[in-house]
């Protein structure tokens, strides 16, 4: 199995900066792609970005210019920098990884973090 563990996630007022960090642990043999996702209050999850494994980036528009997701390969890690943050980008957001599970199949893995708690007050 592989584990995501969140942090960094807590209360900011609207134009300030968090950074969230992710990392996964267990039995990887390699990952492809991290990324981040939330879930506002009444909304359905919808995705924030994503990075692979060669560094190349997506985002979602709502977040393009503001947030910044990078990755530490050797710690199986990643990042969101959120800078000018507004009271819209209140929401969980759930780190996600997707990769090849050092086994004997060396079998595909899926998988989501607890979610981390971001408020942006106005």
């Amino acid at each position: 199995q592989v584990q995501l563990v969140e942090s960094g996630g807590g209360l900011v007022q609207a134009g300030g900066s968090l950074r969230l960090s992710c990392a996964a642990s267990g039995s990887i043999f390699s990952i492809n792609s991290m990324g981040w996702y939330r879930q506002g209050p009444g909304k359905q999850r919808e995705l924030v970005a994503t990075i692979t494994s060669g560094g190349r980036t997506n985002y979602a528009d709502s977040v393009r210019g503001r947030f910044t997701i990078s990755r530490d390969n050797a710690k199986n890690t990643v990042y969101l920098q959120m800078n000018s943050l507004k009271s819209e980008d209140t929401a969980v957001y759930y780190c996600t990884a997707k990769g090849v599970m050092n086994d004997y199949n060396l079998s595909d893995f899926g998988s989501w973090g607890q979610g981390t708690q971001v408020t942006v007050s106005s």
